[in-house]
């Protein structure tokens, strides 16, 4: 099976940078009920931290769900709700027409690359 672990499960690989005043989450594999609560669960601890300006990068995602599409709107939510803001990077064509075809991308902050890249 495409981007399972050997158990079955599907596999979700958060990564963490920096990129001028962004914390940067690089996602690769899944986001699907399985993983989403991991994704939810970053931008959390982000926020209790006080790092208010996230871009969550989905270039190297492989597929995205409707359970993913529900973090990335409460992640807007909650960072903006506390003065921060969200940025979603996507180059990736497949998520891209994703978020296209559902309308997030006039919803959420779409863009080609981190800013201030």
């Amino acid at each position: 099976m495409r981007g399972t672990s050997g158990d079955g499960e599907p596999e979700l690989g958060l990564g963490l940078t920096t990129v001028g005043e962004y914390a940067v989450i690089s996602v690769t594999g899944e986001i699907d009920m399985y993983t989403a609560p991991q994704l939810r669960e970053a931008v959390r601890q982000l926020s209790s931290e006080g790092r208010m300006r996230v871009a969550i990068d989905l270039t190297p995602t492989e597929f995205c769900d409707s359970t993913g599409l529900g973090v990335l709107i409460g992640a807007r939510r909650r960072l903006s709700d506390a003065g921060g803001s969200l940025v979603v990077v996507c180059a990736n064509p497949r998520i891209r027409k994703l978020l296209d075809l559902t309308g997030l991308d006039k919803v959420l902050d779409v863009r080609e690359a981190v800013p201030g890249e």
